[in-house]
């Protein structure tokens, strides 16, 4: 187990660098970009601490770049009917367009690294990383209470 988050803290390390060097000539980090799509992946408008949540980041760093994010016209901020200081956060039509500008320079790289891969490997491996996930998740939320 040790060797695998070894190797998992050396791949995201690597993936994030790689994926700042895609997203750089759009004005973008790999953390606005992860932001930006888990702004897209939602069903409806969330405040920062759900991105923070579905992103497993700090809400203060989510905040941050939103307000980045927010200056640089990508997304704008709107009324929450349910909560008068937790605004929700929307893409605006740049963000929108400039996430799928970066989704478009993604799916070719993404596509030749799958390559040489069985799909039942890349499955495997996506059950082993939720599990570990889903246990990590739930012992931080066990040490939060403690």
């Amino acid at each position: 187990m040790t060797d695998l988050i070894l190797t998992l803290f050396r791949a995201n390390n690597l993936t994030l660098t790689w994926g700042d060097r895609l997203v750089a000539p759009l004005g973008l980090t790999s953390a606005r970009w992860q932001v930006l799509g888990t702004i897209v992946a939602a069903d409806r408008p969330q405040p920062v601490a759900w991105l923070a949540r579905d992103l497993g980041a700090n809400r203060q760093n989510v905040q941050r770049i939103v307000n980045d994010l927010h200056k640089e016209g990508l997304v704008t901020f709107e009324p929450n009917p349910h909560h008068r200081r937790a605004q929700l956060i929307v893409l605006t039509r740049k963000g929108q367009q400039t996430f799928d500008a970066a989704i478009r320079l993604y799916d070719p790289k993404v596509s030749a690294f799958a390559e040489g891969l069985a799909i039942e490997d890349i499955e495997t491996a996506h059950r082993v990383l939720m599990t570990l996930r889903k246990k990590l998740e739930g012992d931080n939320i066990a040490e939060g209470q403690t």
